[in-house]
């Protein structure tokens, strides 16, 4: 996952896989099998290659791109749903690489070449899984940067304001695409870095494709997702009219039935219920005991015996909600959460401070080339100077001699410069027109963007965590007192500051993320790269779209006038970013003592944990350290059914390995992206039915009632 809060949690963790062995020096494996054609760089199996004498001609192809695209915005919808519940999104990496291959491959056989068949084989299903990355990963800053901008006043309405969040989407699916290009040389090919999920997304495509025995297990692996989609998917909508499909109300039915009005209300109050909420079951499938276990902990601590008792002796005023009353439970937990949850991310990072120094330096050095070429070549052909031979190759252009592509298949120069300069004018542009941003502090912010991507590249190459939640917030703290005529303009700059500085991280981690795993099946940079543009454009549409769709179903998720304990989502990263904007930008309201001891307790555990872990707890145990972000992110997280979904499936799947571990280990990411996906196109169905009035609950014996008066979603 990504790290928002991460844009794109909120942090987004993503979890650290163990590091495959079998790799050898990526150049040479290359050259030792031209003869075959495979460019498989990773051993998969000895067993003799379904494809072995099949030179693949085509890496990019048109149905690559559109189902690996069309599969993105599945992803995308899903990371809707996930990111405006608890602020998490997932890649679709994986999800891209084997449904493609299940959708692809069958068809490949079946029609005729002129109609999209004709051999699949993995360089194109690499191509197909860049595709589905890329439609699935904008969604983020529409789950806490956008909808903060509407919870702070600062916006109309999305519907009023389509034009500009669609030019705004735009900026940044492109800028962070092509600049992703250069920076392939020196994380990719240089460095050579381990990127954990798209080097497991590297196996999954080479052993879908490598035996007959691949093929078949992949096939079994897409059944078992295609089937939990389709009931997850099936499931929801159901639940839609028949409410007991969807929450059950155990404690709330046994306490009213025993006459104990604190079980009940454990229940209809602070929100202890089962929910089937299968995509948190898939998330804690997939998720390590270290952030599951501290999640639902901590949330019965906080949410279960410390709210429930201050509450009740007075000290607070009410269980959830904002009021100039006095502290409720979420707004006492809200700033120590946020403490834990940033000042963790920038701990983890200060502690990797000299590898991050060096992706930056790195990342600083190819510019600086690029720049120089650039300067060369006004010289040569505008000024008319004449250079000497050393001037004219210091800085030119070449291949690197430990990459394994030719020059034909890399990304020509002119398509990314010329590309990321459009990028930055366009940028600027709509930050002026639209938000209002002056061109001096769009240039800074687009400046800032760019080095903090190299940070983000560096860290989530080591060590699978993408930090684009830091990022944000380092932006919106260079921007906290960059001058405006109000303080809303302040708020406006600031988030946006944050907004495109995450977005460009979380892309460009995106595409060299994908460019590893080209690199590591032998697909080419080019090929990935159109891939990648053209399902840019799903991305934009599918991203804005899905926002303009549930804020017309859920108006809490842009109204301010609504409390979050109100809404149907918790909102977590929404309310992190809204709440250090205003901190930033000294309109945040002050605090009560209690509530600033805390913080400061949270703050110095969110600076000693990660040190602790890192300095003193041997390797083989860091999987069993608690993660501070998750107990952060149960601090703010008002809806207590989350982390108890999590802590089932989590549960639930170690039984699954426990007692049938060869099945866990083949199809655990299968039934989870399944969960997952199949929640995001039931959550679209189920905002079209709450735009358009579609009345459920038809069955409403399950739901919470009061003096006979039943009272159901």
């Amino acid at each position: 996952m990504k790290d928002d809060i991460n844009t794109t949690p909120v942090v987004d963790e993503k979890f650290e896989l163990d590091t495959p062995t079998g790799y050898g020096d990526e150049k040479k494996d290359f050259d030792a099998e031209t003869s075959s054609q495979t460019a498989s760089q990773i051993l998969v199996n000895e067993e003799r290659a379904a494809n072995h004498k099949i030179n693949e001609e085509y890496h990019f192809t048109w149905r690559s791109a559109i189902v690996g695209s069309l599969l993105g915005c599945l992803v995308a919808a899903s990371n809707t749903y996930l990111g405006l519940k608890i602020g998490w999104t997932f890649g679709a990496s994986l999800f891209g690489a084997i449904f493609s291959f299940a959708i692809i491959k069958p068809l490949s056989t079946i029609v005729p070449p002129k109609w999209g068949g004709g051999y699949f084989g993995p360089k194109e299903n690499c191509s197909a899984q860049s595709a589905a990355t890329t439609a699935g990963g904008l969604s983020a800053g529409f789950v806490s940067g956008i909808p903060a901008m509407y919870k702070l006043g600062l916006m109309t309405t999305p519907r009023e304001d389509a034009v500009a969040l669609l030019l705004f989407t735009i900026s940044a699916a492109f800028y962070g695409l092509f600049f992703a290009v250069p920076l392939r040389s020196h994380f990719v090919v240089k460095q050579d870095l381990t990127f954990p999920t798209p080097r497991a997304a590297a196996i999954t495509i080479l052993s879908l494709h490598d035996t007959v025995e691949g093929e078949k297990k992949a096939m079994r692996k897409a059944k078992w997702m295609g089937a939990f989609f389709v009931g997850t998917f099936i499931w929801q909508v159901l639940a839609h009219f028949l409410p007991f499909l969807d929450t059950i109300h155990i404690l709330f039915y046994i306490g009213t039935a025993a006459g104990y009005t604190p079980l009940a209300n454990a229940d209809a109050i602070w929100g202890w219920f089962f929910k089937f909420d299968f995509p948190f079951f898939g998330a804690g499938l997939m998720t390590p005991g270290s952030t599951v276990v501290p999640f639902f902990v901590s949330a019965i601590i906080i949410y279960g015996i410390i709210g429930p008792v201050l509450v009740a002796n007075g000290t607070f005023v009410a269980p959830f909600g904002f009021t100039a009353a006095g502290d409720t439970t979420n707004r006492f937990f809200l700033w120590p959460g946020i403490a834990l949850m940033t000042i963790t991310s920038f701990t983890e990072l200060f502690i990797h401070y000299d590898s991050l120094w060096r992706g930056a330096k790195g990342g600083a050095q190819e510019l600086k080339l690029v720049f120089m070429r650039g300067v060369n070549y006004f010289r040569r052909i505008v000024l008319r100077s004449t250079l000497t031979e050393e001037q004219n190759n210091k800085y030119n252009s070449s291949v690197d001699e430990l990459d394994i592509f030719t020059p034909d298949q890399l990304v020509p120069a002119w398509w990314w410069v010329g590309g990321t300069f459009i990028s930055i004018i366009f940028t600027c542009a709509i930050m002026g027109s639209y938000f209002h941003m002056p061109v001096y502090q769009s240039i800074l912010a687009i400046i800032l963007a760019f080095l903090f991507s190299f940070v983000g590249i560096q860290a989530t190459g080591e060590t699978d965590i993408n930090p684009t939640g830091s990022i944000g917030k380092m932006s919106q703290l260079v921007f906290a007192k960059m001058p405006a005529d109000t303080i809303e303009q302040v708020m406006r700059n600031n988030l946006m500051a944050g907004n495109i500085s995450a977005s460009a991280a979380s892309q460009a981690v995106d595409m060299v993320g994908d460019l590893k795993t080209g690199q590591l099946v032998g697909a080419s940079p080019r090929s990935q790269f159109l891939a990648q543009f053209i399902a840019s454009f799903f991305a934009i549409g599918i991203a804005v779209g899905l926002f303009i769709l549930f804020a017309d179903a859920y108006p809490c998720i842009i109204d301010p006038a609504i409390d979050v304990s109100d809404c149907e989502f918790g909102l977590v990263a929404v309310t992190a970013w809204t709440k250090v904007t205003q901190l930033l930008t000294g309109a945040s309201d002050p605090l009560s003592t209690g509530s600033i001891i805390a913080t400061v307790i949270c703050a110095v555990a969110a600076v000693a944990l990660p040190l602790t872990r890192h300095f003193f707890v041997p390797q083989q145990y860091h999987r069993y350290f608690p993660s501070a972000s998750a107990i952060g992110i149960s601090m703010i997280n008002p809806q207590p059914e989350v982390p108890l979904s999590m802590f089932l499936g989590w549960l639930g799947g170690k039984i699954w390995m426990k007692y049938r571990p060869a099945s866990h280990g083949e199809l655990m990411y299968s039934v989870s992206g399944g969960l997952i996906a199949g929640q995001g196109i039931s959550a679209i169905i189920l905002a079209v039915f709450t735009i358009t009035g579609v009345k459920g609950s038809l069955v409403k014996g399950s739901c919470l009632y009061e003096d006979g008066e039943y009272s159901c979603p």
